[in-house]
C-alpha cells in the first residue's frame, strides 16, 4: 500500500530537507497536481511545522509566497503540503559554476528585497536569508523568486499595541552563520535590519563566488561561530565589495546605519540597484538567464 497523507495526496521521493524535516514529491490523487510535502517527527525536541504552517497561512497570497494545501498529523507526522517550487539559488549558483553575472543578482535583489519586505509588513522577521531558502517558481511562474523555510521567523511587532520588539542582548545566534549580520554575531536581537544586511551577503556570494569567512576550521560549532565572527569584523566593507559596483557597499552601509527599530527604506535600496542596472546599460530579459 503506497503512503497517503489526508487520503488526498500519495507520498513519493524525498526531494530535500528543510531547517526542520525533510520534504517529499507527492502527487493530488483526485487531480494529479504535482506538491511538495514536508514531514516533522511529531516526538521531535522542537517542533516548527505548525508554527510554520500557520505562518505560511498569514503570508497566503501575497507575490513569492507558496501556497498552502494542507497541514495536519497523519501517524507519526506532522504534515505540511504546498506548492512544488522549482531549484533554489543555491542550486543555480551551483549550476552556474558557482558565479552570477551582475545583471542576474540585479533581477534577483529585486525580487528578494520585495519578498522581504512583504514579509517584515506582515509583522514577521525572517532570520535566515540565504540562497537555499528563495526558490525559482515552475511552469508560467519560472521567473518568480519565492522566499520558504519560516522555521525560524519571528513576530518584531505586537500586532495589537503595535510595539516593536524590546532590544536585548546576549542572545544565541538564530540562523545561518556565513549570512548571520554582524550584530546577530555580536548577541543583539535582532530586526528588519539584519534580515537586509545577511540579503547583502547573499548578493556578495553571488557575484564573487564566496565570501571571505567561508571555510574557517574549528574543533567546535561555538568556535567556528567565534572564527565567522572575527573574520567579518574584520573585514571592511570595501574590501569585501571591493572590484564591484559602489551600490553594493553603498547598501552595507545603509543597512548597518539603521537603528534596531527603524523601518528601512526597501524602495530606496530597489532604487539603488534599478539606477545601476540603467547604467550599466543592461537589458530587462527573463530572470532566468543564468548567465553560465
Amino acid at each position: 500500500m503506497e503512503p497517503r497523507v489526508a487520503n488526498k495526496f500519495r507520498l513519493g521521493r524525498k526531494i530535500g530537507s528543510g531547517s526542520f524535516g525533510e520534504i517529499y514529491l507527492g502527487t493530488n490523487i483526485q487531480t494529479n497536481e504535482v506538491v511538495a510535502i514536508k514531514l516533522e517527527n511529531v516526538k521531535t525536541k522542537h517542533p516548527q511545522l505548525l508554527y510554520e504552517s500557520k505562518l505560511y497561512k498569514m503570508l497566503q497570497g501575497g507575490t513569492g509566497i507558496p501556497n498552502v494545501k494542507w497541514f495536519g498529523i497523519e501517524g507519526d507526522y506532522n504534515v505540511l503540503v504546498m506548492d512544488l517550487l522549482g531549484p533554489s539559488l543555491e542550486d543555480l549558483f551551483n549550476f552556474c559554476r558557482r558565479k552570477l553575472s551582475l545583471k542576474t543578482v540585479l533581477m534577483l535583489a529585486d525580487q528578494m528585497l520585495n519578498r522581504i519586505e512583504f514579509v517584515h509588513s506582515k509583522l514577521f522577521l525572517h532570520r535566515d536569508i540565504k540562497p537555499d531558502n528563495f526558490l525559482m517558481g515552475l511552469g508560467q511562474h519560472v521567473n518568480g523568486v519565492y522566499i520558504i523555510d519560516f522555521g525560524l521567523a519571528k513576530k518584531y511587532r505586537d500586532t495589537t499595541t503595535q510595539q516593536h520588539i524590546p532590544y536585548r542582548e546576549n542572545k544565541n545566534l538564530t540562523g545561518t552563520a556565513r549570512y548571520a549580520s554582524m550584530n546577530t554575531h555580536l548577541g543583539i536581537e535582532q530586526s528588519r535590519r539584519d534580515d537586509l544586511e545577511s540579503l547583502g551577503y547573499v548578493f556578495m556570494y553571488f557575484l564573487r563566488g564566496s565570501l571571505p569567512w567561508q571555510g574557517l576550521k574549528a574543533g567546535t560549532k561555538k568556535q567556528k561561530y567565534e572564527k565567522i565572527c572575527e573574520k567579518k569584523v574584520s573585514t571592511s566593507i570595501e574590501v569585501l565589495c571591493q572590484g564591484y559596483p559602489t551600490e553594493f557597499a553603498s547598501y552595507f552601509h545603509y543597512c548597518r546605519a539603521l537603528c534596531f527599530d527603524e523601518k528601512p527604506d526597501y524602495a530606496y535600496l530597489r532604487r539603488l540597484f534599478h539606477d545601476l542596472f540603467i547604467r550599466e546599460g543592461l537589458n530587462i530579459t527573463s530572470c532566468c538567464s543564468f548567465s553560465l
